[in-house]
Order: C-alpha cells, then sequence, then structure tokens
C-alpha cells in the first residue's frame, strides 16, 4: 500500500509541476503567446510552426486550444489556420516529452533552488515568474525520478500488480484508461511520461504503454472540447477538428500497432524511447496527413457543426464602415462607440459599490466579466480609427483623432484597475468575511459619488468642449486629491486608535481610495485638451500635456495612460 501511494504522490507531484510551468509561462508571456498566435496565420506553415513553439512553451495543448479558440470565436484567425495551429500544438507536446525523457536529473536541485530565491525575492516582478516556472520545471524532473523509484518494487509486489492488471493489453480498455487519466490530470504530458516510465520499469507492457499514449491523446482532445464547451460563435469547432484528427488517429494507429510496435523495437531497444517515439510519430503523422486538408475539413465543420450562440455580449453599435471614406462621420461614430465605453465604466463602478455593501461574490464577479466588454469595444474603436486615412485629416480632425483615442486608453486602463479592485474585495473582504468600519464605508461611499459624477462630467466634456465645465472637472480633480489625502489621514488615525475593522481592512482600504483617485485623473484628463485649444490651461498644465494632444494619426496614438496626479 505504500508503495502504491508513494507512486501517486510521485505522479501528483509530475502534474502539478505541469501546471505550475503552464500558469506561470502564460502569467510572463501570455500577451506575447497571443500575439504570436494571432498573427502567425498568413499560411498553415507558419500557423503549425506557431502552435508548435507556444505549446512546447506553455506544455498544455488544452491551453493553446483555449486562446486559439477565443480568436476564432473573435473572427481573429481563421478556422483552417486554428486547426493548422493544434496541429502544431500536439506535436509540440510530443517533442517536449522528447526533452523531458532525457537524463536530467542533475538540473533538478538547481532549478528549484535558483527558482525559489528569485521567486521569493522578486514574486511581482518578471524574473520572479520566471523563477516560479523554474521551480515547476525542476518539479516535473524530480518526480520523473520519483516515479522511477516507486515503480521499482512494483515488480515484486504482488498486491500492487494487481492494481495493474486491468490494463491487459485490450487496446480499446487501455486506450479509455489513458484518456481517462489524462482528462483527470489535465495533462497528456504527465500522462505519456508516465507510460514511458511504466514500461521502462516492466510495470506494464510495451504494447498497453502505446494503447495509453494513444489514450492521452485522445484524453487531451477531449479535454480541449470541454473547456471549449462554452465559447461562442466558431470557437467550439477547433476543439471538434482537433478530436476528430485524434480520433482518426488512434482508429489507424490502433489497428496498426502490431507493426509498428515491431518496426519500434527494430529501430530502438531502449523501451521508455520506444513510447515517446511512438508518441512523435503519432502527431507527425496526423501534421503530416491533415495539415494539407486543413481548409477542407474547416468548410465542412461550418457547414455541420452549428454555431454556438454565447450569451449576450456588447458589441460596437455605432462604428459603420461606410463611413470611413467620411472622416468627420467616422470620428463622430468613434465618439458615440466610446461614450458606450464610459457606460459599461459606469456600471462596474455602481457594481463596486454595492459589492462592498452587500459582499456579494456572484455580484462581483459578474462585474469583473464587464471588463471584458470594455475591452471588445475599446479594440474595435481602436481598429476603426487605424482605418481612417491619415491624409484625409486636418488639424482639427487630427486633434479629434487624438483625443477620442486618448480617451478609449484611459477607460481602458480604468476598467482593468477596477476589475483588480474588485478582485481584492472578493479574495480580501469576502472570502475572509472582514468589514470596512463605518467611518471608512461613508469616506469610500462619497469618494465613490464624486467618481461617478466627474465620469458623467468628463464624458459631457469629451462630447461638448465645453470650457467652464472643462474648468469645473479639473477643479473637481483637486478636491478629490485632497479629499482622499484627509481621508488617508483619518484612516490612519482610527488606526492609532485601535478599531479593529479599521485594522483588518487597512491595507484594502488605503489602496481603494488610492485606486480611486488614480480613475478620478484618467476621467479628468478629458479637460486638458479643451482648456488648451481655449488657451486656459494654466502654464505648468501646459506642460504636462505638451506633445499629447497635438499628436497625429500618423504619429500613433497619444499616451494618457499616466496622467498627471
Amino acid at each position: 500500500m505504500r508503495t502504491l501511494l508513494n507512486l501517486l504522490s510521485s505522479v501528483a507531484l509530475l502534474v502539478w509541476g505541469t501546471h505550475i510551468v503552464r500558469t506561470g509561462i502564460l502569467r510572463v508571456f501570455g500577451a506575447d503567446l497571443r500575439r504570436i498566435l494571432s498573427r502567425s496565420v498568413s499560411n498553415r506553415g507558419s500557423a503549425f510552426l506557431s502552435g508548435l513553439g507556444v505549446t512546447a512553451l506553455v506544455q498544455s495543448s488544452s491551453a493553446t486550444a483555449l486562446i486559439t479558440s477565443s480568436f476564432v470565436a473573435q473572427g481573429l484567425v481563421s478556422l483552417a489556420a486554428a486547426l493548422a495551429i493544434m496541429l502544431g500544438a500536439d506535436v509540440g507536446t510530443a517533442l517536449m516529452a522528447m526533452v523531458l525523457s532525457l537524463d536530467l536529473s542533475w538540473l533538478s536541485p538547481l532549478l528549484i533552488f535558483f527558482g525559489v530565491v528569485f521567486f521569493l525575492s522578486r514574486r511581482t516582478t518578471r524574473v520572479g515568474q520566471l523563477g516560479r516556472v523554474a521551480i515547476g520545471m525542476g518539479l516535473i524532473l524530480l518526480a520523473l525520478q520519483l516515479v522511477a523509484l516507486a515503480t521499482a518494487p512494483i515488480t515484486q509486489a504482488q498486491g500492487v500488480r494487481v492494481v495493474f492488471a486491468t490494463l491487459s493489453g485490450d487496446p480499446l480498455l487501455d486506450m479509455l484508461i489513458g484518456a481517462l487519466f489524462t482528462m483527470l490530470s489535465f495533462s497528456s504530458l504527465a500522462v505519456i511520461l508516465l507510460s514511458a516510465t511504466f514500461a521502462a520499469t516492466h510495470v506494464v507492457s510495451v504494447q498497453v504503454a502505446l494503447c495509453l499514449v494513444l489514450g492521452a491523446n485522445l484524453g487531451s482532445g477531449l479535454l480541449a472540447l470541454i473547456v471549449n464547451t462554452r465559447t461562442p460563435g466558431s470557437g467550439g469547432r477547433v476543439a471538434i477538428g482537433n478530436l476528430v484528427f485524434k480520433a482518426a488517429g488512434c482508429v489507424v494507429f490502433a489497428i496498426a500497432l502490431p507493426w509498428i510496435a515491431t518496426r519500434l523495437q527494430a529501430f530502438e531497444p531502449d523501451v521508455r524511447r520506444q513510447v515517446l517515439y511512438f508518441h512523435v510519430l503519432f502527431n507527425v503523422a496526423l501534421a503530416v496527413a491533415f495539415l494539407g486538408i486543413t481548409h477542407k475539413l474547416s468548410a465542412a465543420l461550418e457547414r455541420l457543426v452549428p454555431r454556438a450562440e454565447g450569451p449576450a455580449q456588447t458589441v460596437p453599435k455605432y462604428l459603420d464602415a461606410a463611413a470611413i471614406s467620411s472622416p468627420a462621420l467616422a470620428l463622430a461614430n468613434a465618439a458615440r462607440e466610446t461614450l458606450r465605453i464610459g457606460e459599461v465604466i459606469e456600471q462596474m463602478l455602481d457594481g463596486i459599490l454595492e459589492v462592498i455593501r452587500t459582499d456579494d461574490a456572484s455580484l462581483a464577479e459578474r462585474t469583473i466579466r464587464l471588463d471584458d466588454d470594455v475591452d471588445k469595444l475599446y479594440t474595435a474603436v481602436k481598429l476603426y480609427l487605424t482605418q481612417i486615412t491619415r491624409e484625409s485629416l486636418d488639424e482639427r480632425d487630427s486633434r479629434r483623432w487624438a483625443e477620442i483615442i486618448s480617451l478609449t486608453i484611459n477607460l481602458e486602463h480604468v476598467g482593468d484597475i477596477l476589475e483588480r479592485i474588485l478582485q481584492d474585495l472578493r479574495d480580501k473582504k469576502i472570502n475572509h468575511r472582514l468589514k470596512f468600519s463605518e467611518a471608512g464605508t461613508e469616506e469610500i461611499v462619497k469618494l465613490h459619488g464624486m467618481l461617478v459624477a466627474n465620469l458623467r462630467l468628463g464624458m459631457s466634456v469629451f462630447l461638448n468642449g465645453d470650457v467652464p465645465s472643462a474648468q469645473k472637472l479639473l477643479a473637481e480633480k483637486e478636491r478629490f486629491r485632497d479629499l482622499e489625502r484627509e481621508y488617508h489621514d483619518t484612516h490612519l488615525n482610527r488606526l492609532a486608535g485601535q478599531t479593529l475593522q479599521s485594522i483588518e481592512t487597512s491595507s484594502l482600504h488605503l489602496d481603494l481610495i488610492s485606486d480611486m483617485r488614480r480613475i478620478n485623473s484618467f476621467f479628468c484628463s478629458t479637460a486638458y485638451p479643451v482648456l488648451e485649444r481655449a488657451g486656459k490651461l494654466r502654464r505648468s498644465r501646459l506642460l504636462e500635456t505638451t506633445g499629447i494632444h497635438r499628436a497625429r494619426p500618423d504619429l500613433g496614438a497619444p499616451d494618457l495612460s499616466h496622467p498627471a496626479q
């Protein structure tokens, strides 16, 4: 029993190591990997290579499938290109299994030691997250060693051998077991490495190990389908197409398994490498067989598989492509759409206050998802503005172009801040059942009311360019800043008075009012271009905005991501 427990704990460590590497890579390079996948779709070859490279880093074809499906759902990537990416993703996992099968036991302690040092000392930086990835890699290598040690007694332990007696050599049964284990562990890579180790230590026969490999590949396809079941639009078709590839390959390879096993044994006497070569052969064969016909399969999927209907989503209303040839009309459309972003931001602000009052975790989750709508509208407005011909803009239109893109950038930043605030409220306040003090709550409510009022005033200034309103907006910015400082001091006084609720929520309270000040600065930045044009901007303010509001489309978007505090 102890031998089996050691084996299971070693397998769990292997699965945990792959999870740490996957999440670490996505945190550090997530945006870059998404950009690579979205841009490398000019032809099937480049899409295949991008899928291979990204998955080799992430060590999870399911994660690649999730990213790719979201791109297809948004219309950024064609279904044919997405299928090519998935073929490359499967080859990427096979090659990583080959790399991790090498004798790298000497590397494990180095990776864990330096990974822990960098992660604990610089946790919030990119270097710290890379340390996390190093820890994961070290744990994978360590787990493989522990699996080998734990399986050594199995060949002599009669009781443990009974557990593996179910792996009888029946291809269908063994494939189903491999698929089930892959879905439970959320890692086909772990199952492949485990199967190779079992075969090398004679826990299972080579034929059983090869069937487990086929099952792991089938399980990864099923896993990708499950995680993409809620992807709206055409996103789910990517997982279905990928599963079709794997199912067809499993049928063919299961039929030819005796012949393939004989050839592998003649080619490579090492049992462990036979299993890994089989895994590589399976995925390379799928790529060779299907890469040239992904367009035909995508057409068939679009005919046969209905388009998934997701929940109601915020979509652009006013970005009429026909108006692009008329810059004035196009800019007016973009401005109207930007106002819609402001409406979503106001919904998020209202949601935050309600979450603070009710501690409703489900409301926090729903409000967090509104940031996705902000991102979608921001991306749509940005892409719409880039289509406006630069030569068609006079000085006035260039200024308006810059004002619109600046405000959309600022509102997108506000959405990100509000998302983080809601996550903090959920994780630090709701989950720990903490409460703000009565005085602290009153302060937050007052700042929130000013924030909503300044958002509305800022949107009005953006739309109408009214100078008195712009002057009032800057005055409100100064008032908000002074009030934030006052509340900061009064909170510290409550701490000095040993108010329990203030002590428990001190960090959260101070972070919240500081973030509200930053958000207010973004809202008030709409006043600067209006006052500059009217010559009403003080010299100190003018210096802050020099070169910002004079931007033209050919010079890129102005940077108002850090307005004066």
